[in-house]
């Protein structure tokens, strides 16, 4: 039977013990792939302290699991309004009853059909998840579930293919190759690195265009200068003919 959060802090009161033992990710694209889920959020949110991302992280939620030493570790899961602190693994009776509110598992040859079946149903009926999704790197399989009258129902597509999330107001979709955040207008979420580029490129534009500003001012004040130089020659001709004039006995002054 499926004990409570606080029987279980009974049988289990140091939630120490209690560590994360996921297997290895499958491959580097999975690695890379996951790498990309966490940065990239983690960025996107660094403003904020009240989420955390767990990563291959193992979730213990029921007494039967801890005899059974169960391992369920989502290869990505979120919970918000909580503290963003490091964790071992997340203990579900440690953290106020809270399951993860959005899921991301990695499809792999070995993984698949435990995600799309045992796994959905877990989530589904057990961890009560809100949202969960599914991406191969391999393949590109993707899809996304929203939990409506306590059963997983399929999100549909936007106009550019992405699915929406409502837990994370992103939206998430598949870009060359990679599962990516998107903002709800579309724009690609950037990762750091993504981000750091587009400021140097936004300085180096900023000093391009300072530069031809400066161009443009250095041009303006050649031409005045040229100006200036024309007029007092203009001057100087005049005072001459006025001078020559006078020498002949004509005053130029006159009309």
């Amino acid at each position: 039977m499926y004990v409570t959060a606080p029987q279980m802090a009974d049988l289990m009161p140091d939630a120490r013990q209690l560590l994360s033992d996921e297997p290895e990710m499958e491959s580097t694209l999975h690695y890379q792939q996951l790498a990309l889920l966490v940065s990239c959020l983690e960025w996107h949110w660094r403003e904020r302290q009240d989420f955390f991302i767990g990563a291959n992280l193992t979730v213990w939620y029921s007494h039967q699991q801890l005899r059974r030493r169960d391992f369920r570790g989502p290869d990505f899961f979120l919970v918000l309004d909580t503290s963003p602190e490091p964790r071992n693994s997340w203990v579900v009776w440690e953290e106020g009853g809270r399951y993860p509110d959005l899921i991301i598992e990695l499809l792999s040859n070995s993984t698949a059909a435990i995600d799309r079946a045992d796994k959905k149903s877990l989530y589904q009926n057990i961890f009560r998840t809100p949202e969960y999704f599914w991406f191969s790197p391999e393949t590109l399989e993707f899809q996304g579930f929203r939990l409506v009258d306590k059963t997983y129902q399929p999100i549909p597509p936007d106009e550019q293919g992405h699915l929406p999330s409502q837990v994370l107001g992103l939206r998430l979709g598949v870009v060359e190759g990679q599962l990516r955040y998107f903002e709800t207008s579309g724009t690609l979420v950037p990762t750091p690195t993504e981000s750091a580029l587009h400021e140097i490129q936004h300085a180096e534009r900023e000093r391009e265009h300072a530069e031809q500003e400066r161009a443009r001012a250095d041009q303006e004040h050649a031409r005045a200068e040229q100006e200036r130089l024309r007029a007092e020659q203009a001057n100087q001709h005049a005072e001459h003919l006025a001078q020559r004039l006078r020498e002949l006995g004509v005053d130029p002054d006159q009309p």
